[in-house]
């Protein structure tokens, strides 16, 4: 004759079984949030597919800043950039702000800046690839030399694609707070700051193209004015 107590389920078995309802409760209970109908926000990036291809502009952030382009310094509050005044090869005046509605990309150099010369044949590349209506490298030259030794050193580096432009006053180095040269700053349609770049820098890559591209595809508020 069985005693009274052999018929009992053991503790553990007891315990066992209370666990699992509890954990399909939790399951119930988890659905409504992790459910379709209330998705938890999706990771920042690009989507994927077609979409988010090499050629496919994004839109400007600090996931475009790799590869060569790994110093590019991005700025969320695109603060306004200084008028800068500086001069054409021929000495007509200019000021940054004729470049209002095109996307610029500011570039501060000198003809004794070793890095500048192995940076320039890259900027000319960038320029002769998206260079036009929509946007220009413009290399400034902040020798005190003037015009004519900045306009041999164009040549002698083969950068001809770009425009001269010159600041013998070496005042734009003050006005975009340049610790250094070479020194690029990217600007957007409306004279604001998207990001900077100290030091030379393969401007003629693909991952420049992009961030590039992805600048010039923004929506700006200000008509798109023809090239100087």
């Amino acid at each position: 004759m069985k005693s009274a107590d052999s018929s009992r389920i053991p503790w553990w078995r007891a315990a066992l079984v209370v666990g699992l309802f509890g954990l399909i409760a939790a399951a119930y209970a988890m659905y409504p949030i992790l459910g379709t109908g209330s998705n938890p926000e999706p990771l920042a990036g690009p989507p994927p597919g077609p979409t988010s291809g090499p050629d496919t502009p994004q839109p400007v952030s600090r996931a475009l800043a790799t590869g060569p382009l790994t110093a590019f310094v991005l700025k969320p509050q695109r603060p306004a950039v200084a008028d800068l005044a500086f001069a054409d090869g021929a000495g007509k005046p200019l000021k940054l702000s004729d470049w209002r509605g095109r996307v610029a990309l500011v570039n501060l150099w000198a003809t004794w800046c070793a890095p500048c010369r192995k940076e320039m044949p890259a900027l000319a590349g960038l320029q002769s690839k998206l260079g036009g209506p929509d946007f220009e490298v413009i290399a400034i030259s902040v020798d005190r030399k003037g015009a004519a030794a900045s306009g041999a050193f164009l040549d002698e580096a083969k950068a001809t694609a770009l425009k001269l432009y010159v600041d013998p006053s070496s005042k734009a180095l003050g006005g975009l707070q340049a610790i250094g040269l070479p020194a690029s700053v990217l600007v957007d349609r409306e004279g604001r700051e998207i990001g900077r770049l100290l030091g030379p820098a393969d401007w003629n890559s693909s991952e420049a193209e992009r961030l590039i591209r992805s600048a010039i595809a923004e929506a700006g508020t200000i008509a798109t004015k023809k090239p100087l």
